[in-house]
Protein backbone atom coordinates (compact mmCIF):
# COMPACT_ATOMS: atom_id res chain seq x y z
CA UNK A 1 0.00 0.00 0.00
CA UNK A 2 1.30 3.31 -0.84
CA UNK A 3 2.03 6.40 1.35
CA UNK A 4 -0.58 8.37 -1.06
CA UNK A 5 -3.43 5.41 -0.26
CA UNK A 6 -2.31 5.41 3.16
CA UNK A 7 -3.18 9.45 3.54
CA UNK A 8 -6.46 8.60 2.03
CA UNK A 9 -7.69 6.21 4.12
CA UNK A 10 -6.31 7.72 7.11
CA UNK A 11 -9.47 10.92 6.02
CA UNK A 12 -11.52 8.22 5.71
CA UNK A 13 -10.97 6.94 8.85
CA UNK A 14 -11.59 10.30 10.50
CA UNK A 15 -14.79 11.29 8.35
CA UNK A 16 -16.48 7.26 9.26
CA UNK A 17 -15.52 8.93 13.06
CA UNK A 18 -17.26 12.12 12.57
CA UNK A 19 -20.01 11.90 10.38
CA UNK A 20 -22.91 9.88 12.38
CA UNK A 21 -21.93 12.86 15.52
CA UNK A 22 -24.24 14.89 14.20
CA UNK A 23 -27.16 12.76 15.00
CA UNK A 24 -25.63 10.10 17.40
CA UNK A 25 -23.68 9.83 20.63
CA UNK A 26 -20.24 7.53 20.64
CA UNK A 27 -19.98 5.35 23.13
CA UNK A 28 -16.10 4.31 24.59
CA UNK A 29 -15.36 0.78 24.45
CA UNK A 30 -11.54 1.26 24.17
CA UNK A 31 -10.47 0.20 20.93
CA UNK A 32 -13.70 0.34 19.81
CA UNK A 33 -16.30 2.75 19.39
CA UNK A 34 -20.49 2.48 19.61
CA UNK A 35 -22.20 5.34 17.54
CA UNK A 36 -26.10 5.26 18.99
CA UNK A 37 -28.55 7.39 17.21
CA UNK A 38 -30.08 10.02 19.61
CA UNK A 39 -33.39 10.42 17.28
CA UNK A 40 -35.52 8.27 15.12
CA UNK A 41 -33.81 6.18 11.70
CA UNK A 42 -31.73 3.83 11.40
CA UNK A 43 -29.29 2.54 13.64
CA UNK A 44 -25.21 2.90 14.27
CA UNK A 45 -22.96 0.64 14.38
CA UNK A 46 -20.23 -0.05 16.13
CA UNK A 47 -16.25 1.07 14.06
CA UNK A 48 -12.62 0.80 15.06
CA UNK A 49 -11.78 4.00 17.50
CA UNK A 50 -10.42 6.87 15.27
CA UNK A 51 -6.63 7.46 16.59
CA UNK A 52 -6.38 4.42 18.67
CA UNK A 53 -3.03 4.01 19.77
CA UNK A 54 -3.46 1.13 22.29
CA UNK A 55 -3.75 -2.60 22.12
CA UNK A 56 -5.77 -3.78 19.16
CA UNK A 57 -9.66 -5.24 20.20
CA UNK A 58 -10.31 -8.14 21.62
CA UNK A 59 -12.87 -10.73 21.44
CA UNK A 60 -14.19 -9.28 25.39
CA UNK A 61 -13.73 -6.05 23.71
CA UNK A 62 -16.12 -7.06 20.87
CA UNK A 63 -18.45 -9.08 23.56
CA UNK A 64 -18.77 -5.48 25.77
CA UNK A 65 -19.86 -3.99 22.50
CA UNK A 66 -22.13 -7.02 21.36
CA UNK A 67 -23.59 -6.69 25.03
CA UNK A 68 -24.69 -3.15 24.92
CA UNK A 69 -26.42 -3.44 21.73
CA UNK A 70 -28.63 -6.11 22.84
CA UNK A 71 -29.10 -4.04 25.92
CA UNK A 72 -30.12 -1.14 23.52
CA UNK A 73 -32.31 -2.97 21.17
CA UNK A 74 -30.08 -2.31 18.31
CA UNK A 75 -28.43 -4.91 15.69
CA UNK A 76 -24.73 -6.18 16.33
CA UNK A 77 -23.20 -4.60 13.55
CA UNK A 78 -19.83 -3.41 13.04
CA UNK A 79 -17.61 -1.71 9.94
CA UNK A 80 -14.32 -0.99 9.45
CA UNK A 81 -11.61 -0.94 6.82
CA UNK A 82 -9.45 -4.23 7.12
CA UNK A 83 -5.91 -2.25 5.39
CA UNK A 84 -6.24 0.13 7.85
CA UNK A 85 -7.96 -2.44 11.41
CA UNK A 86 -6.09 -5.40 9.54
CA UNK A 87 -7.07 -8.35 12.72
CA UNK A 88 -10.41 -6.85 13.50
CA UNK A 89 -11.77 -9.28 11.59
CA UNK A 90 -10.40 -12.50 12.66
CA UNK A 91 -11.52 -11.03 16.17
CA UNK A 92 -14.99 -10.25 15.47
CA UNK A 93 -15.36 -13.93 13.34
CA UNK A 94 -13.96 -15.43 16.68
CA UNK A 95 -17.21 -14.39 18.32
CA UNK A 96 -19.56 -15.50 15.93
CA UNK A 97 -20.51 -12.43 14.06
CA UNK A 98 -20.76 -13.31 9.93
CA UNK A 99 -18.41 -11.10 7.73
CA UNK A 100 -18.88 -9.40 4.28
CA UNK A 101 -16.65 -7.32 2.22
CA UNK A 102 -17.29 -4.35 -0.43
CA UNK A 103 -15.26 -2.34 -2.70
CA UNK A 104 -14.20 1.18 -1.46
CA UNK A 105 -13.42 3.27 -3.78
CA UNK A 106 -12.56 6.82 -4.35
CA UNK A 107 -12.84 9.12 -7.16
CA UNK A 108 -10.02 10.02 -9.08
CA UNK A 109 -8.97 13.51 -9.62
CA UNK A 110 -9.64 13.57 -13.32
CA UNK A 111 -12.96 11.59 -12.64
CA UNK A 112 -16.30 12.41 -13.41
CA UNK A 113 -15.99 11.21 -17.21
CA UNK A 114 -19.71 10.84 -18.32
CA UNK A 115 -21.50 13.83 -19.62
CA UNK A 116 -24.67 15.50 -17.54
CA UNK A 117 -27.79 13.75 -17.99
CA UNK A 118 -31.08 15.94 -18.82
CA UNK A 119 -33.04 13.58 -16.19
CA UNK A 120 -30.70 14.42 -13.28
CA UNK A 121 -30.74 16.96 -10.81
CA UNK A 122 -30.03 17.67 -7.33
CA UNK A 123 -33.08 18.12 -5.02
CA UNK A 124 -34.03 20.73 -2.80
CA UNK A 125 -35.35 20.23 0.77
CA UNK A 126 -39.05 20.85 -0.42
CA UNK A 127 -38.70 19.01 -3.76
CA UNK A 128 -41.81 17.01 -4.46
CA UNK A 129 -39.47 14.26 -5.44
CA UNK A 130 -37.65 13.64 -2.52
CA UNK A 131 -39.92 11.03 -1.11
CA UNK A 132 -39.47 9.04 -4.31
CA UNK A 133 -35.60 9.86 -4.24
CA UNK A 134 -35.38 8.09 -0.37
CA UNK A 135 -38.10 5.32 -1.16
CA UNK A 136 -36.26 3.97 -4.37
CA UNK A 137 -33.70 2.24 -2.75
CA UNK A 138 -35.76 0.06 -0.78
CA UNK A 139 -37.05 -1.58 -3.58
CA UNK A 140 -32.90 -1.16 -5.84
CA UNK A 141 -31.19 -2.99 -2.37
CA UNK A 142 -34.18 -5.32 -2.69
CA UNK A 143 -33.38 -6.66 -5.84
CA UNK A 144 -29.91 -6.30 -6.09
CA UNK A 145 -27.38 -6.61 -9.16
CA UNK A 146 -27.27 -4.83 -12.32
CA UNK A 147 -30.33 -6.75 -14.55
CA UNK A 148 -33.56 -5.11 -15.42
CA UNK A 149 -35.81 -6.42 -12.56
CA UNK A 150 -39.70 -6.12 -12.45
CA UNK A 151 -40.72 -3.50 -9.72
CA UNK A 152 -41.48 -0.23 -11.39
CA UNK A 153 -43.52 3.28 -10.52
CA UNK A 154 -46.60 1.21 -9.39
CA UNK A 155 -44.10 -0.21 -6.73
CA UNK A 156 -42.78 2.66 -5.62
CA UNK A 157 -45.92 4.39 -5.10
CA UNK A 158 -47.12 1.80 -3.19
CA UNK A 159 -43.70 2.15 -1.09
CA UNK A 160 -44.26 6.01 -0.77
CA UNK A 161 -47.81 5.67 0.42
CA UNK A 162 -46.68 2.69 3.30
CA UNK A 163 -43.70 4.49 4.38
CA UNK A 164 -46.36 7.52 4.59
CA UNK A 165 -48.98 5.54 6.66
CA UNK A 166 -45.77 4.38 8.72
CA UNK A 167 -45.21 7.90 9.62
CA UNK A 168 -41.32 7.30 9.46
CA UNK A 169 -40.66 10.91 8.95
CA UNK A 170 -37.23 10.35 7.00
CA UNK A 171 -38.41 12.46 3.96
CA UNK A 172 -38.77 15.34 6.93
CA UNK A 173 -35.45 14.30 8.52
CA UNK A 174 -33.21 14.33 5.18
CA UNK A 175 -34.97 17.61 4.22
CA UNK A 176 -33.81 19.31 7.43
CA UNK A 177 -30.53 17.69 6.48
CA UNK A 178 -30.23 19.56 2.99
CA UNK A 179 -30.90 22.71 4.84
CA UNK A 180 -28.45 22.03 6.90
CA UNK A 181 -25.73 21.36 4.32
CA UNK A 182 -25.41 17.57 5.57
CA UNK A 183 -27.02 16.07 2.71
CA UNK A 184 -27.24 16.17 -0.68
CA UNK A 185 -29.76 14.40 -2.65
CA UNK A 186 -29.46 13.99 -6.59
CA UNK A 187 -32.23 12.17 -8.28
CA UNK A 188 -33.29 10.89 -12.22
CA UNK A 189 -36.79 12.12 -12.71
CA UNK A 190 -38.64 11.04 -15.58
CA UNK A 191 -42.25 12.03 -15.83
CA UNK A 192 -42.74 12.68 -12.25
CA UNK A 193 -41.43 9.41 -11.18
CA UNK A 194 -37.70 8.72 -9.60
CA UNK A 195 -36.03 6.44 -11.49
CA UNK A 196 -32.90 6.81 -9.68
CA UNK A 197 -31.13 8.27 -6.65
CA UNK A 198 -28.45 9.04 -4.11
CA UNK A 199 -26.81 10.84 -1.08
CA UNK A 200 -23.47 12.43 -0.35
CA UNK A 201 -23.04 13.18 3.18
CA UNK A 202 -20.07 16.42 2.99
CA UNK A 203 -17.91 16.69 6.43
CA UNK A 204 -15.53 19.46 5.94
CA UNK A 205 -13.16 18.67 3.20
CA UNK A 206 -14.51 15.03 2.34
CA UNK A 207 -18.11 13.44 1.83
CA UNK A 208 -19.06 9.52 0.78
CA UNK A 209 -21.63 8.93 -1.60
CA UNK A 210 -24.39 6.66 -0.46
CA UNK A 211 -27.97 5.29 -1.07
CA UNK A 212 -27.81 5.29 -4.98
CA UNK A 213 -30.07 2.94 -6.13
CA UNK A 214 -32.00 2.53 -9.46
CA UNK A 215 -35.31 1.58 -9.45
CA UNK A 216 -35.41 -1.86 -11.44
CA UNK A 217 -37.24 -2.00 -14.13
CA UNK A 218 -35.18 1.16 -14.98
CA UNK A 219 -31.66 -0.50 -15.06
CA UNK A 220 -29.64 -0.43 -17.73
CA UNK A 221 -29.83 3.14 -18.80
CA UNK A 222 -26.74 4.80 -17.45
CA UNK A 223 -28.68 6.39 -14.69
CA UNK A 224 -26.58 5.29 -11.52
CA UNK A 225 -23.53 6.78 -13.37
CA UNK A 226 -25.07 10.03 -14.18
CA UNK A 227 -26.76 10.63 -10.14
CA UNK A 228 -22.96 9.35 -8.88
CA UNK A 229 -21.52 12.01 -11.52
CA UNK A 230 -23.87 14.57 -10.35
CA UNK A 231 -23.29 13.77 -6.94
CA UNK A 232 -19.65 13.99 -7.26
CA UNK A 233 -19.58 17.30 -9.51
CA UNK A 234 -21.78 18.55 -6.48
CA UNK A 235 -19.17 18.23 -4.34
CA UNK A 236 -16.15 19.40 -6.36
CA UNK A 237 -17.92 22.51 -6.86
CA UNK A 238 -18.16 22.61 -3.15
CA UNK A 239 -14.15 22.44 -2.69
CA UNK A 240 -14.74 18.71 -1.21
CA UNK A 241 -11.56 16.86 -2.18
CA UNK A 242 -11.83 13.03 -1.17
CA UNK A 243 -15.07 12.05 -2.78
CA UNK A 244 -15.75 8.17 -2.37
CA UNK A 245 -18.10 5.53 -1.57
CA UNK A 246 -18.72 1.57 -1.36
CA UNK A 247 -20.07 -0.42 -4.14
CA UNK A 248 -22.22 -3.33 -3.62
CA UNK A 249 -19.87 -6.01 -5.24
CA UNK A 250 -17.53 -6.17 -8.37
CA UNK A 251 -19.88 -6.02 -10.66
CA UNK A 252 -21.56 -2.33 -9.54
CA UNK A 253 -17.74 -1.53 -8.67
CA UNK A 254 -17.11 -1.62 -12.05
CA UNK A 255 -20.37 0.58 -13.20
CA UNK A 256 -18.65 3.19 -10.64
CA UNK A 257 -15.35 2.95 -12.92
CA UNK A 258 -17.26 4.65 -15.51
CA UNK A 259 -17.95 7.71 -13.15
CA UNK A 260 -14.28 7.82 -12.60
CA UNK A 261 -14.15 6.32 -9.72
CA UNK A 262 -10.93 3.67 -8.52
CA UNK A 263 -10.73 0.66 -5.54
CA UNK A 264 -8.25 1.86 -3.22
CA UNK A 265 -9.55 -1.05 -0.43
CA UNK A 266 -12.33 -3.00 1.24
CA UNK A 267 -15.12 -1.93 3.39
CA UNK A 268 -16.34 -4.49 5.75
CA UNK A 269 -19.53 -5.02 7.47
CA UNK A 270 -19.85 -7.80 10.15
CA UNK A 271 -23.51 -8.67 11.37
CA UNK A 272 -25.17 -11.58 13.70
CA UNK A 273 -26.68 -14.15 11.75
Amino acid sequence: MTSATTDILTRLERYYDAVPRSIARAEDFGPLTLFVRTGAGHPYYARPTSGWSGAPATAADVERVRARQRELGVPEAFEWVPETTPGLRRTLEETGLATQERPLMLLEDDGLAPPPNSLVRLLTADDPALSGALAVPYLAFADLGTAVGQAGPAELAAVIEARKAEGDGSVERVADRIRAGRSVVAAAVEDGVVLCAGQHLPVGTATEIVGVGTLPSARRRGLAVAVTAELAADARAHGIATVFLTATDDAVARVYARAGFRRIGTAMEAAAE
